[in-house]
């Protein structure tokens, strides 16, 4: 465990009856060319989020210095060297003329930055004391204040859960569900009807621990190794899996709306295609996502939301 980032504990544990709310962080994993998204992010926290001071930035050790610009004293930039064992490493990949990135292993499947973002936004846990962690994605910005304390009730976590909601999903999101069953041990493994993905969730820190632990014990070798041992999977998915089927539900409650407003597909917007995107938005939502990959102008859509 790195001493450079590990968080101080702050408060009475969870289910104290002083204090039925715990601590909490935000978490973002990012990389180089979502810079500029993740900047923009940083400056909507800091403009409209509260009760979760502490901000963990994830990436790629050699995206460390270039990140090093956002940190503050409550903002931390964690290289993955520090989260993720040391077998697994990254190269540019020669298939891509050496512009994308690959991470190899004798141990995992070969992976992407998506495959790593993911494992590192599970390997957080391990390193950091809050009780509880929000994910927000580095595309994202707040466009409305927000309390973090909506994921905690009496003690307990909120776990985003869209009943039935596999069978509407993405095509490979009933693999990812049927995989993150295996990784799990779960019995005669087949895919579960929820569906678990969104942006701006929150986990409870030992329950992702406990959920590391549990895999290692199931497949006797590191989590890692056991998740990666396919290229399909979902760490939302692995973990509402592990709540709901796993340990019955217990220290979370469900919820499923959901706080962000998300475009996942689609080409680059203009000034009153983002506008009327805002303008979308249901009275629960605080905050926009818009994928990186559909390419909408950073400078456009920073401009619209007055932080230029």
């Amino acid at each position: 465990m790195s001493s450079l980032f590990i968080a101080e504990a702050a408060g009475k544990p969870v289910g104290d009856a002083a204090d039925v709310a715990g601590t909490a962080a935000l978490v973002t994993a990012s990389y180089g060319p979502d810079f500029e998204r993740c900047r923009l992010l940083c400056e909507t926290i800091d403009r409209f989020v509260a009760s979760a001071p502490r901000h963990y930035i994830l990436v790629e050790q050699r995206d460390v210095a270039l990140f090093r610009q956002l940190e503050t004293r409550d903002r931390m930039i964690v290289s993955e060297r520090d989260l993720l064992p040391d077998w697994l490493r990254p190269y540019n990949d020669p298939l891509s003329l050496f512009r994308r990135r690959i991470w190899l292993s004798r141990k995992t499947q070969p992976l992407r930055g998506w495959h790593v973002q993911q494992l590192r936004r599970i390997a957080i846990a391990s390193h950091v004391s809050e009780d509880a962690l929000i994910y927000v994605d580095s595309d994202v910005a707040f466009v409305k204040p927000f309390d973090c304390q909506v994921f905690w009730r009496d003690g307990l976590v909120r776990l985003f859960r869209r009943d039935d909601g596999i069978a509407t999903a993405l095509s490979d999101q009933e693999t990812w569900s049927q995989n993150a069953g295996t990784a799990l041990g779960i019995a005669r493994s087949s895919p579960s009807p929820h569906d678990y993905i969104a942006t701006l969730i929150a986990w409870r820190r030992a329950t992702v621990e406990a959920m590391c632990r549990h895999i290692e014990v199931m497949h006797a070798k590191h989590w890692v190794e056991a998740i990666a041992s396919v290229r399909k999977f979902s760490e939302c998915i692995l973990y509402g899996r592990y709540v709901d089927d796993v340990i019955g539900g217990a220290g979370h409650f469900h919820g499923s709306e959901e706080f962000c407003h998300v475009q996942w597909f689609g080409t680059p917007h203009s000034d009153e295609e983002i506008s009327a995107f805002i303008a979308e938005m249901r009275p629960e939502q605080v905050a926009i996502g818009m994928q990186s990959f559909i390419g909408t102008d950073i400078a456009r859509l920073r401009h619209l939301l007055g932080r230029n």
